[in-house]
């Protein structure tokens, strides 16, 4: 096998030992077969949980590891790293920050005790709707006051792990944008028991392409308290904003580890599979596809280190976190296809894992934003070149 990366130092070792550690009880086969079985990863996210992995980003005053998002971002970089998929669970660290930023100290006491000791689970954040796509502003769930209380109304799609999840981030408008000057106020952030919701929220899920639990949700007069709100209402936009430069770093810290494996399970077929007498990597077009897949995956890796960085010492970082999710995923599929080239007809057999991962991995170029969009951030707020949609 190939160096880990460029992680690999004392600074993390610790993190790094303990997920591979953890992540070796679940070989390659488990993967395999709940990928064959569509089925949500319950041994290995108790596992994590169990571990308090999945608890990292919460203060130790609340039970949780206290760790920074650097730290997060290498465990969800060695489970992909070791094979496994991270997105079964990743929502729980990302949710976190509108929480510990605007949440009122209320809320924080309420729940994140219980997140921290596995007896609440934090993983679905129902946002996008089928008809406003990326433009979060033209969402048209209803969330209208009535005294002390929100009667919730809409539909959500590709809200994933709302089946194993206790509570649900949920965006909504209190305010229609037609009545608003700027199209990001209005909306509003809630935390949603689903233990309470009953049939007042419906859940179908949405088959994909891979064992991805997302789902289509329909709310339905959902009755909520005024004290689910996070922050003031009508800022919920700001808020949600926060929580995405974190989601990009953690997602950006998946595509690293992807394209980690790919490399080193290219790389290891390629010295070993001989074909004409001789191992198919001396071949320079088997081997240069590889290693140029290796350098990108190493500078994105570099590229998350350095948001993550700008994310923990509190300072702006949307231009880094962007930047981060775009090169790592575009580095990772690289990676994907260098690793299936490599392995030819024996790529796409199941056994061999690599056309799971690849099917995978292909998801980060277009979520939880399309890489269009981070270009078009880059081109207008960081270039300043004219807003192109």
């Amino acid at each position: 096998m190939i160096s880990s990366d460029l992680n690999d130092d004392g600074m993390y070792m610790e993190i790094q030992t303990a997920i591979r550690d953890l992540c070796s009880r679940f070989p390659s086969s488990y993967w395999r077969e709940l990928d064959e079985s569509r089925m949500y990863p319950e041994r290995f996210v108790e596992a994590l949980t169990d571990a308090g992995w999945l608890s990292i980003l919460i203060p130790e005053r609340y039970g949780g590891g206290g760790r920074s998002l650097s730290e997060a971002s290498i465990v969800l970089e060695e489970i992909n790293a070791s094979g496994g998929n991270a997105a079964a669970c990743h929502g729980q660290m990302y949710t976190m920050a509108p929480i510990l930023r605007h949440g009122s100290e209320e809320q924080r006491e309420r729940y994140l005790p219980e997140i921290a000791k596995g007896q609440l689970r934090l993983q679905a954040f129902a946002m996008t709707e089928q008809d406003s796509g990326s433009d979060i502003t033209r969402i048209r769930t209803s969330a209208v006051r009535e005294g002390d209380s929100y009667i919730i109304n809409g539909q959500k799609v590709f809200t994933s792990r709302v089946q194993h999840s206790d509570l649900m981030l949920l965006l909504a408008r209190t305010t229609k944008r037609e009545n608003q000057s700027r199209s990001t106020d209005g909306l509003s952030l809630f935390i949603i028991d689903l233990r309470q919701a009953g049939d007042t929220i419906e859940v179908n899920p949405i088959k994909t392409m891979f064992n991805h639990e997302t789902n289509e949700v329909l709310i339905r007069n959902l009755k909520t308290n005024s004290s689910q709100l996070i922050g003031e209402e009508g800022k919920g936009f700001s808020y949600v904003l926060d929580g995405f430069n974190a989601e990009r770093i953690l997602l950006a810290a998946e595509c690293v580890g992807d394209g980690r494996w790919f490399c080193a399970k290219g790389a290891e077929y390629a010295t070993h599979r001989e074909v004409f007498d001789r191992p198919i990597g001396r071949n320079q077009g088997v081997q240069f596809p590889l290693a140029r897949a290796y350098a990108s995956v190493t500078a994105a890796g570099l590229m998350r280190r350095s948001a993550a960085g700008l994310f923990d010492a509190g300072h702006p970082c949307g231009p880094e976190a962007n930047m981060a999710k775009l090169l790592a995923s575009e580095a990772a599929w690289q990676a994907a296809n260098a690793c299936l080239d490599t392995h030819g007809g024996y790529g796409f057999a199941a056994e061999y894992d690599v056309e799971r991962k690849f099917r995978e991995t292909r998801l980060y170029q277009t979520a939880p934003i399309a890489n269009n969009l981070v270009l078009a951030y880059i081109g207008h707020h960081v270039m300043g070149m004219p807003r192109s949609y």
